[in-house]
């Protein structure tokens, strides 16, 4: 099952691709892969050193197994940016992984494994 979720360039500042960047990330979207055998992801941050952003899927929940496509509008900001994943504790609370860095202008696809994060 794939999700899909808008990001609003007003709304996220550092949501942002380079015009003439290359891979998925520069036509405005990459997907995201919820590969884990049992945590629903329920965050997805990034901060381009200005500080964290909102939550790109406020609201949506990705199951294991399942997909969804980020989509954003900007047309200019910073590619390299750190991403931090939130997950649904088992108290319904949101308990986050550790950052990782992102080339969110050539990142097409976003890999969350039971143990890794990953892109390409």
């Amino acid at each position: 099952m794939t999700t899909r979720f808008t990001l609003l360039a007003a709304a996220f500042m550092l949501s942002a691709v380079g015009a003439n960047a290359q891979g998925t990330g520069s036509e405005g979207y990459f997907q995201i892969y919820n590969n884990t055998d049992g945590n629903v992801v329920i965050g997805f941050y990034t901060n381009d050193g200005s500080g964290w952003s909102d939550n790109w899927i406020d609201g949506i929940e990705i199951m294991p197994g399942q997909n969804g496509t980020a989509e954003f509008y900007a047309d200019t900001g910073a590619c390299d940016q750190v991403l931090q994943v939130g997950w649904l504790g088992s108290d319904g609370s949101e308990v986050f992984d550790e950052p990782i860095s992102i080339d969110i202008c050539a990142a097409s696809n976003v890999y969350l494994d039971d143990n890794e994060i990953y892109f390409d």
